[in-house]
């Protein structure tokens, strides 16, 4: 079972770590308990909404950004569990690359690169 608040926890503790501040710091700034915020992180208290919001204005971070991580998180450990309910896969599945061959970048004639991406993932556009 997906647990939201636990998947809440882990980005809030990311986006914290990415900014290289203790837990003691964003307590402080949100005005929080440094008990209450671990456990939020750790995924055993559920957040209201006005913590939330605090804890976003701590980390300079909007909640849209915040709840637009967790969603992604969230989908990937959907898909990650009807995986797991369905029959498994034989052997790696690995996506088909084609080439994409560009050649000019930013301006600078004569310059070419190749793109290896899976078809479905690049959109090309003529100029």
């Amino acid at each position: 079972m997906i647990l939201l608040r636990r998947l809440l926890g882990d980005v809030l503790r990311r986006q914290r770590q990415r900014q290289g501040r203790t837990l003691r710091e964003v307590s402080s700034s949100a005005r929080v308990s440094l008990g209450y915020l671990s456990e939020v992180e750790r995924g055993q208290k559920e957040a209201s909404s006005e913590l939330l919001s605090a804890i976003c204005d701590a980390l300079d971070v909007r909640m849209s950004e915040l709840m637009r991580e967790v969603s992604d998180e969230l989908s990937l450990a959907e898909l990650a569990e009807s995986a797991a309910a369905s029959e498994p896969v034989p052997g790696p599945v690995r996506p088909m690359l084609n080439s994409v061959s560009v050649t000019s970048v930013a301006g600078v004639p004569g310059e070419r690169v190749t793109i290896k991406a899976p078809a479905e993932a690049v959109d090309v556009v003529a100029a």
